[in-house]
């Protein structure tokens, strides 16, 4: 028969998501009335089977990001078309299936449903009452289920039938890994302006307008947005926050823990199964037969492992006075401690420190005055609202409410004062022509409103705005063209004996680089050079960074038979296989779809969609 066709342990696994799709939710109905959602040929989309697939899609995504989505928010996504898709196309199949007369005996289906674990009684094995148990509770007859563990198998059945068999030629693994994994060893050198016979020099006032029309893009400024905004930030108040001594008597004595450090130590623990073993790496320590590093590493651990910062005496429990015993760096031990047996290495005295209030005085006055300017700004937040929203400008709150007045052309490259701020640049970068101000919070507790004036858009810059930048982009330029000249006039010089050596020129070279190889100091280009040229070959490279002399030395072949290639070529070859037969699954399902026909039900479909709202 066709189900012979699949191996047993395949559809144990299908019956097994079965159970977990269909037992697995509770009560097999979602609760309303709905049948179908419409048909793919002769074959019915049940109403109860597309809430099935779109809550598991929900709970799968869900349980990915963390949190919980509202249906709307799920939409929003897609997830319900993608349940939708699943549900259609393993509807086709089975419509398919039933088309061809693919089908599943009932020997063959009673012995996998004995194989279901769901359905064992105490002794280990299939119970007949346990099976109407579970099913009594899912909500479902055993003919329901059966049906629809017969379809399930007989879908995968076609499935397999359609996809076994695909496989991906070695041949194609191999050249794409010798093409990614082929290195190359090659000779470089930079040509820097020394190689010029003189410096560029400053163009003359003829050369530099022409420069400066002929590169537009350089000199002019992008689309800006011309924003206002009115800017309170903590320290504007500052100055009239009042701090009394008492008020800073309290902060000292709240922060005591912070100016009265008691001496403290650098430990490192090493903990041992039994004292034994402790005592016997104390004497190895002793004869200097051992180091405290060689114990660490006999452990199995790295040195950070034992590491314990710097602790106070109290810290450090029952080992505590043994190792504040020391008068200087070594090794406490063995002590017991929480962990067990243990030896403890001092490596440094951090003394006692105590700073008085007379000393902590200013700081102490400049955080609490920073604080409370905080807390004073956000109180006024509200305040500062009702008074834009009475009709006030930004210019009113600049002259009655002390807010800085200030005007910005919005890129988003700016970085510097407000610009630095995320909520700022969010505003900057939503608000419209129109919008209405509003005061919003910066991260350090500042207020700010703007404004949306205009939208400006690109401009050249005159060439009397940027002559000086103007000079340096045309040097730059200019020595880059030159050294480009000269690059060439050197390859005609090697081909004639020299060498970029004598040539007065440093060469680097490189070996087994590969096509993802970094070169600190040269552009990427200079790599991909490499790759395109024969062995022996001289190029000359340019781009923006600069100019390179290049020749290929040689060319290094991919191990092909190396343990790591065996392991990729063989993953690479599995995956691809499987994305294969994905691809001519999904382009079967949409073909036999296209062939018997959809139709959807769409307010059957919303009717379903409401239960999840």
């Amino acid at each position: 028969m066709a189900q012979n066709k699949i191996s047993r342990v395949f559809v144990w696994i299908i019956m097994g998501l079965v159970m977990v799709g269909l037992v697995g939710f509770g009560s097999f109905n979602f609760g309303g009335s709905v049948s179908a959602i419409g048909k793919v040929g002769d074959t019915e989309i049940s109403g109860d089977r597309y809430f099935r697939e779109l809550n598991a899609q929900l709970n799968a995504f869900q349980a990915q990001i963390g949190e919980r989505l509202s249906f709307a928010e799920a939409q929003s996504i897609g997830l319900d078309q993608a349940a939708l898709e699943t549900v259609i196309n393993q509807v086709a199949l089975e419509n398919e299936t039933a088309r061809l007369g693919v089908s599943v005996g009932d020997e063959e289906l009673a012995a996998r449903i004995r194989d279901i674990d769901a359905f064992h009684g105490m002794s280990g094995g299939f119970d007949r009452e346990t099976y109407n148990f579970v099913l009594q509770q899912s909500g479902l007859t055993a003919r329901e289920f059966e049906q629809t563990l017969r379809s399930e198998v007989a879908r995968t059945v076609l499935q397999g039938a359609v996809t076994n068999g695909i496989a991906v030629p070695p041949v194609y693994a191999e050249v794409l890994y010798g093409w990614a994994r082929e290195a190359r060893d090659f000779t470089w050198a930079r040509l820097g302006p020394e190689a010029l016979e003189a410096p560029v020099g400053t163009p003359d006032a003829a050369t530099l307008a022409a420069f400066h029309e002929e590169n537009p893009a350089i000199f002019t400024l992008p689309q800006a947005r011309r924003i206002t905004y009115a800017w309170l930030a903590p320290e504007d108040v500052i100055d009239d926050i009042e701090v009394s001594e008492a008020d800073l008597r309290a902060l000292y004595e709240a922060r005591i823990d912070e100016y009265r450090m008691p001496e403290r130590r650098l430990v490192e623990r090493l903990v041992f199964g039994t004292e034994a073993e402790a005592e016997a790496a104390a004497a190895a320590l002793e004869t200097g037969d051992a180091t405290f590093e060689s114990l660490v590493a006999g452990r199995g651990l790295e040195l950070a492992d034992t590491d314990l910062g710097d602790v106070t005496e109290g810290e450090l429990g029952r080992a505590g006075a043994e190792v504040f015993a020391l008068d200087g760096p070594g090794v406490a031990g063995p002590v017991m401690t929480d962990l067990g047996p243990a030896l403890l290495r001092m490596n440094a005295i951090l003394p006692a420190r105590e700073t008085s209030f007379e000393a902590a005085r200013e700081d102490l006055r400049a955080e609490y005055a920073a604080d409370a300017a905080r807390r004073l700004l956000q109180d006024r937040m509200i305040e500062l609202d009702d008074v834009l929203a009475a009709g006030a400008t930004l210019e009113d709150l600049a002259n009655a409410e002390g807010m800085r007045l200030e005007t910005i052309d919005w890129t988003g490259a700016e970085s510097d004062g407000i610009a630095a701020y995320d909520a700022f640049r969010a505003a900057a970068e939503s608000v419209a022509e129109g919008d209405y101000p509003a005061i919003e919070l910066l991260s350090d507790g500042g207020l700010f409103a703007l404004r949306l004036d205009e939208v400006v858009p690109p401009r050249m810059q005159p060439l009397d705005e940027v002559r000086e930048d103007a000079i340096d982009a045309w040097q730059q330029a200019e020595t880059l063209r030159r050294l480009a000249a000269r690059g060439e006039e050197m390859l005609d010089e090697i081909e004639a004996g020299e060498s970029p050596a004598s040539l007065g020129l440093t060469e680097v070279i490189e070996t087994g680089l590969t096509r993802d190889g970094f070169i600190e100091g040269a552009p990427p280009a200079l790599v991909d050079r490499a790759f395109a040229l024969e062995p022996g070959d001289w190029a000359l490279v340019e781009d923006e960074s600069g100019v390179f002399l290049l020749r290929l030395d040689a060319v290094i072949a991919a191990d092909q038979d190396s343990e790591e290639a065996r392991s990729v070529k063989q993953n690479f070859l599995a995956s691809s296989a499987q994305t294969l037969a994905l691809d001519v699954e999904a382009a079967f399902s949409a073909a036999i779809e296209a062939d018997a026909g959809i139709t959807l039900d769409q307010a059957m479909i919303n009717a379903v969609n409401t239960s999840f709202q």
